[in-house]
């Protein structure tokens, strides 16, 4: 069955994923966004509006009057200083929440959160548990909290957390991994397998279908997933597995001292305005801190898992070729 899809954020990585699928799967979409879309062939989906705009949101609502509401719009950098910096990500959520409570007919609303309301390494005891050590993710907390409190029982919704995201159409962080891997400039530690929850987005697309046009109302409405592959990686093994497919050598290994010296050094040329240093203390923390979340009730909703690591590496290696920088 065909349905009215509205998309925020559309023209972002995970976004153009989404909208591929869903006008494949035959549905109407309209993609709000302030960025026209990454991938040209989706320009008659876009409407350029910004979700900070509340009465012009709400008007593009009620035009469209879609069945379902997917949010992904919102700015994903760490490099914001004070919540103020991240509107978007607070008053643009209470923006789409009042959207939606004025529009008739919307079945469900999915809400894209992340996983960094909470520190990594972190394993919250409940769904709103938070620990959030960034500014980012401090207005991750606050979007959350709009929508428990005021969405409540007004519409049908949902909040998914994403972890770490790749594939085609990403860009930074992972897709500088991938291209660090093919300049031979990564290096991982010595001795250190590391486990991982990251998603392919591919699977990722799956997983916000199913939850958000497909699943019963008893299994999602009011709930919150963390949406990820399962099981975990392991970094090094996944990084194995990008070389052979770009046709370089493996990473080297480095003694963990020397890839602190590194990371100090990166500080101090991201405190200069490098804002893409390749290795920073908070990144070199992110790799060797270990991130598994719980997928149980994940993977009861959406079975099997349509990419395998080995068809994501090879699709995302592909991509790469069609779409140098």
């Amino acid at each position: 069955m065909a349905y009215k899809i509205l998309v925020t954020g559309g023209s972002g990585f995970i976004g153009t994923n989404v909208l591929a699928q869903f006008e494949k799967a035959g549905h109407q979409v309209l993609n709000i966004d302030i960025a026209p879309p990454r991938c040209a062939s989706q320009g008659h989906l876009w409407k350029q509006l910004d979700i900070c705009a509340g009465a012009e949101l709400t008007a593009a609502f009620q035009d469209f009057a879609p069945d379902y509401v997917l949010h992904l719009a919102a700015r994903t950098d760490m490099d914001g200083q004070t919540l103020a910096d991240y509107e978007a990500n607070i008053g643009g959520v209470r923006n789409i929440v009042a959207a939606v409570k004025a529009t008739p007919g919307i079945r469900r609303t999915l809400f894209m959160s992340s996983r960094l309301v909470c520190q990594i390494g972190y394993m919250p005891t409940s769904d709103t548990d938070y620990n959030a050590t960034t500014v980012y993710g401090q207005s991750k907390v606050e979007g959350e909290k709009i929508v428990r409190a005021e969405a409540a029982d007004h519409f049908p919704w949902l909040i998914l957390r994403p972890t770490s995201i790749w594939g085609p159409w990403f860009d930074v962080p992972y897709r500088n991994f991938f291209d660090a891997l093919r300049r031979g400039i990564y290096v991982h530690p010595t001795k250190r397998p590391i486990l991982k929850s990251y998603g392919y987005v591919g699977n990722s697309v799956h997983q916000i279908d199913t939850v958000l046009m497909k699943a019963n109302d008893g299994d999602v409405l009011n709930k919150t997933f963390y949406m990820c592959d399962y099981p975990p990686l392991e970094v090094s093994e996944w990084a194995g597995m990008i070389c052979r497919e770009l046709g370089v050598r493996n990473a080297p290994s480095l003694p963990y001292g020397i890839m602190k010296l590194m990371a100090l050094g990166g500080d101090v040329l991201k405190a200069c305005g490098w804002l893409s240093v390749p290795l920073t203390s908070f990144r070199l923390n992110n790799i060797l801190t270990e991130m598994v979340h719980e997928t149980r009730d994940m993977e009861a909703l959406c079975g099997a898992l349509p990419y395998t690591l080995e068809d994501g590496v090879r699709e995302t290696c592909e991509w790469l070729k069609d779409h140098p920088r």
